[in-house]
């Protein structure tokens, strides 16, 4: 359990928000959500005693445990892979150090074992003897397999150390977690194993993401930072946005009574509370729905971007043909081979793969930016396309202003670029910054800008949420599944891509599977489970 008692965070002149009282209890999970520098990350900093408020106290349970998932990927680097999970717990930790110091003098007297004797049943009851295998499962679900644990954190690489981190939060089941972003760096199975994981965990667990789907899936609470205030109420991060828009629509319209709105508001609840209790969410079973109040639904001040595609020209039947391709990487792994099919009207398809390699291969192939291994590929004569790469570092080595950077790809008048800007929320004077001055957001955003110059008719879009906010992230995901032209993605995004996709293409070096299903199907059918399997091995 935590306590914030008369909590307040204020750098200089900005205050963040002030006066928050708030309890966070044993069992549920709450997602901290809130424009860019609201105070989301600042908050979890003030719990876990990294940054002194400037105001107020928290506070946790006598003799309670208390968890953060560390950010510093270099901190560990000469331990072991196992011992920097068994560090996560600081006490288990430092009794082992101790024991096994004693047991390692070669002067060890009668103190020495009275002391042993305390440690080891410290040690056991704070689950000692176990405590090698419980990290080890860990890092066996987090996809760091046994060979890699007595390995030292140095030699990881950096995707290998978000997850031993994040390994080494949950060790030892603390009665309080702070989660900062940890599903970054995680592919879509280690999500999945995270959120099982987290709807069975007993504890108190509070969470920052931008992964909607992960918000839905494991929070029976939000905390929404927004009005320079901190809000608790029931219910996961569908059920605030959801609930946002439709307060925003009522303040839209003035003429509506306020009976009227009054009934609405609970018609809503009543709908979205069956929804949920129908669904496999893990929320359903915590009854996050439990006190939702008509009072709290207000709509939000945040504001999002403007993203609209809109077709130049319908394409025809004749999408892409893709026959015999095959992609090896730079170190000489086949990403994929044997990879043929046939793009339909109207077809959305995401690629996925065990190997994020893949789809950015592919698309880079597709693209005509690097040369295939085997195979060939034919787009139709009707089709325009806009691509969105993962890398877009080359476009933004430059010092043009980003207004002159747009303007290099379409034709138009400063006004008219400038609009396309203003609709991704950049104001007239952050136009005329320096595009490699840029956060990886801003750069984002532009690209999207870039994109919609083009009025083309089939999208390719390798991750395209990486570096986005909720809001730029559920815009582009709201458009998207409006698009009347043909989406060929890859993403980490379950929600993306389960509300985009209308087929799933897995490649794999062996081959690939093909589906018309949505996401959500496809990760949950056991016949293309064990079908994934046999691929992965070879066998078809």
């Amino acid at each position: 359990m935590i306590t914030l008692s008369n909590l307040a965070i204020q750098f200089g002149k900005r205050v963040l928000y002030k006066d928050v009282n708030m309890k966070f209890t044993n069992g549920n999970i709450y997602g901290i959500i809130g424009a860019n520098g609201a105070g989301k990350s600042t908050l979890l900093r003030a719990i876990s005693g990294d940054l002194e408020p400037t105001k107020g106290s928290v506070e946790m349970g006598p003799g309670e445990r208390l968890s953060v998932l560390s950010q510093d990927h270099f901190k560990f680097d000469s331990e072991t892979v196992l011992n920097t999970v068994l560090m996560g717990h600081t006490t288990l930790w430092a009794v082992q150090q101790e024991r096994d110091a004693l047991y390692a003098k070669p002067d060890f007297g009668e103190e020495d074992g009275i002391r042993a004797a305390e440690l080891e049943e410290q040690f056991a009851e704070m689950g000692g003897y176990t405590a090698e295998a419980d990290a080890a499962a860990l890092l066996e679900g987090l996809g760091i397999k046994t060979a890699k644990h007595d390995k030292l954190m140095g030699e990881l690489s950096g995707k290998e150390k978000v997850r031993v981190m994040l390994a080494q939060a949950l060790f030892g089941e603390p009665d309080n977690l702070l989660l900062d972003e940890p599903t970054n760096d995680l592919d879509l199975e280690t999500v999945e194993w995270l959120e099982d994981y987290l709807g069975n965990f007993e504890h108190t667990v509070l969470v920052v993401s931008h992964d909607r789907h992960f918000l839905d899936q494991v929070c029976t609470h939000t905390v929404d930072i927004d009005f320079g205030k901190v809000t608790l109420f029931a219910g996961n991060y569908s059920f605030w946005y959801q609930s946002s828009q439709l307060a925003l629509r009522q303040a839209q319209n003035q003429r509506m009574r306020a009976e009227e709105k009054r009934k609405e508001l609970e018609e809503f609840i009543r709908r979205f509370s069956a929804n949920v209790a129908k669904s496999r969410q893990t929320t359903s079973r915590k009854k996050m729905l439990e006190k939702l109040n008509v009072e709290e639904i207000k709509p939000s001040t945040r504001r999002y971007p403007g993203i609209i595609f809109q077709m130049e020209r319908e394409p025809g039947n004749q999408v892409l043909e893709v026959s015999d391709l095959k992609a090896v990487a730079d170190d000489g792994t086949v990403l994929f081979d044997n990879l043929s099919f046939n793009v339909e009207h109207g077809e959305k398809i995401v690629f996925i793969s065990h190997d994020p390699r893949a789809m950015t291969a592919l698309f880079e192939i597709i693209n005509g930016n690097q040369q295939p291994a085997a195979g060939t590929y034919k787009w139709g004569i009707t089709i325009t396309t806009a691509y969105l790469p993962l890398d877009n570092t080359a476009f933004f080595n430059t010092q043009m202003t980003m207004l002159d950077w747009l303007s290099q790809f379409g034709t138009g008048n400063e006004v008219f670029f400038k609009a396309y800007l203003g609709r991704m929320l950049f104001k007239d004077e952050e136009i005329q910054k320096a595009v490699n001055v840029l956060s990886g957001g801003e750069k984002m955003r532009c690209m999207i800008a870039r994109m919609q110059l083009k009025n083309a008719n089939c999208l390719i879009l390798d991750t395209p949420t990486n570096h986005l906010d909720m809001e730029s992230i559920q815009a582009f995901n709201n458009n998207l599944k409006l698009f009347k032209g043909n989406i060929l993605f890859a993403s980490h995004d379950h929600e993306f891509i389960n509300t985009v996709a209308n087929r799933i293409i897995e490649l794999t070096p062996y081959g690939s599977i093909d589906k018309l299903m949505t996401y959500e199907d496809y990760i949950h059918d056991e016949r293309i489970r064990e079908l994934r399997e046999r691929t992965y091995a070879g066998q078809r």
